[in-house]
């Protein structure tokens, strides 16, 4: 049972509290009835983006093997078997899609578009560079489109533009770290990092780093309280870009939850928001 509790991947459903940015940021968040208007699309997010990480991880088990870290996973350890995982896919694909159906036409419809994304990328998509870059950065603006729609908020184009790059220069951090931790093996565990040439990572990484400065600055700006998070956000970045350089691992939510000064100050920007917006 432990095993197919991994498959799960349940650290990385922290990625689906991006729904609930559009209320927490437009100062809704505490209205009576908002936290459980957000459950249930939230675990409808969770089953489906679980079933979309087990489909990956059986894409990817033969060349997860090569991999020092994730070679110890259920499915390429053969901890848990393919009938197994694909029982279980199938049955939180459902789940999810059953509940988003009590949700809203429009939310079920960004579900699938979420689910084809994740499908599309773990079939054939990842194996092309930059599209794989651009399909995790779709499925973070899905969730943030899909929050907007539950709680009935406008999502800020500056809001928009911070997720998008945001989530471009995480992608290409971790794409980075996996291509210096397995040196000239990283093209037999992921095709296309044979297409990135020398120094393209780093740049995009630094050019998206910068783009992210820029447009959350932009933000607080159109929310005058909120001006005073932004050193936070640019030592955030910078952080996160030290990791990445010295070798640490450059997922995105094992570096906010392992990292002593990431966790650190993500809490802090959470807590000066929240106090900026509603207090």
């Amino acid at each position: 049972m432990k095993a197919y509790f991994a498959i799960l991947r349940l650290n990385q459903w922290l990625k689906n509290l991006m729904l609930f940015f559009p209320p927490f940021l437009g100062g809704q968040l505490l209205v009576q009835g908002q936290l459980e208007r957000g459950l249930v699309p939230l675990l409808a997010f969770c089953c489906v983006s679980s079933s979309g990480y087990i489909f990956n991880d059986l894409m990817d088990r033969d060349r997860d093997l090569i991999h020092p870290q994730k070679s110890l996973r259920p499915i390429p350890s053969g901890r848990v078997s393919v009938t197994g995982a694909v029982l279980l896919a199938v049955l939180l694909l459902v789940a999810g899609l059953v509940l988003a159906v009590s949700c809203s036409k429009v939310f079920l419809t960004l579900l699938l578009c979420y689910q084809g994304v994740t499908l599309s990328y773990s079939f054939a998509l990842k194996a092309y560079p930059v599209i794989d870059l651009f399909c995790i950065s779709a499925g973070f603006l899905l969730r943030l489109q899909a929050g907007g729609e539950v709680f009935r908020i406008e999502i800020s184009p500056w809001l928009f533009m911070s997720v998008f790059l945001l989530s471009i220069f995480l992608s290409t951090g971790k794409r980075l770290c996996e291509y210096r931790l397995l040196g000239e093996r990283a093209v037999n565990h992921r095709e296309n990092l044979e297409h990135y040439p020398a120094g393209f990572l780093e740049g995009i990484m630094y050019m998206s780093g910068g783009a992210v400065l820029v447009t959350y600055a932009m933000y607080t700006i159109s929310r005058h309280t909120l001006i005073y998070s932004v050193p936070l956000c640019c030592f955030g970045l910078f952080r996160y870009i030290l990791r990445v350089q010295s070798g640490q691992s450059g997922d995105p939510t094992e570096s906010l939850l392992k990292d002593r000064v990431l966790l650190p100050v993500g809490v802090v920007w959470v807590a000066m928001v929240g106090w900026s917006i509603y207090w």
